[in-house]
């Protein structure tokens, strides 16, 4: 493959930072990324943040089909000659936003692989948008900002587990991959980047998902205080009594904070909540 800063310097186009563009420049570290998908010839990869072909050729080599979507056109424009270069016919571009694509509309009817560079500033967003499409998907080996990857495996009672790791481990496992130095990138970013593997599964069952991740978010929205204060001072207009009532109703002490809870206790705060607000 033709380096980024070649074809960069070439078409005379510069990365964009208001698009946070890194290229991933070690291809040892893309191989390995491609491989953690366990994608076969039976495979459909959808990755996010296609770039200049880093994980799309290597992709391309063991799937199926990979769907590339990279939203912008220049860009998609050097990665279209690059696939055309390694005789990547089946890669599929889609020159769109990640968060505008309807991604079980891809390809319906199949459980599709993902992978992908995300980028740092939407990172988060994109997630929650993995979590709402799951059910077309089996699996995602994302590239993030060491930081939040480390998050969102971090067990709760740690002091890195957070509202979308909560979330996340309610209908996932996560496992990390490996690490990424900032070195493997050009241009080169300040900080360091992880890649995790989340495996979908139903884990938990609730009745209402939109309110259960209400909850968390809830709990989460001052979490340095008691869970009780959190609530009661929360988008749910409760009352300390109320909040106090539930709490005790899910098994749960009134004083533990947000960070200590599992998805399951989330799921038996959520249903408390629910049967009090509905009483």
């Amino acid at each position: 493959m033709t380096s980024p800063r070649t074809l960069l310097t070439a078409s005379g186009q510069r990365a964009k930072k208001y698009l946070g563009q890194h290229f991933l420049v070690d291809m040892n570290i893309a191989k390995k990324i491609v491989k953690a998908t366990d994608a076969n010839r039976d495979d459909i990869i959808l990755e996010i943040g296609a770039g200049l072909g880093a994980l799309t050729v290597h992709g391309a080599k063991i799937a199926e089909t990979v769907f590339a979507v990279e939203k912008d056109p220049q860009t998609a424009s050097m990665l279209k000659n690059e696939l055309k270069i390694a005789n990547a016919d089946n890669v599929e571009l889609i020159i769109q936003d990640i968060m505008s694509l309807d991604i079980c509309g891809v390809a319906p009817a199949t459980q599709l692989k993902i992978m992908g560079s995300l980028p740092y500033n939407i990172s988060s967003q994109i997630i929650v948008a993995l979590i709402k499409s799951r059910t077309c998907i089996e699996s995602a080996v994302l590239m993030l900002q060491k930081e939040l990857a480390d998050r969102l495996y971090s067990p709760p009672g740690t002091k890195a587990y957070s509202r979308l790791a909560a979330m996340l481990q309610y209908c996932s496992d996560v496992e990390k991959v490996v690490e990424v130095p900032a070195s493997c990138f050009f241009p080169r970013p300040k900080i360091d980047s992880s890649v995790i593997k989340v495996i979908f599964k139903e884990k938990i069952h609730v009745e209402d998902e939109d309110f259960y991740f209400g909850i968390i978010k809830a709990a989460f929205s001052s979490r340095r205080k008691n869970l009780k204060n959190s609530l009661s001072k929360s988008w749910l207009e409760i009352s300390s009594v109320d909040a106090t009532q539930s709490l005790k109703n899910a098994g749960i002490d009134p004083l533990r904070r947000a960070e200590t809870l599992s998805p399951q206790e989330f799921a038996d705060l959520a249903a408390s909540i629910h049967a009090i607000l509905n009483r």
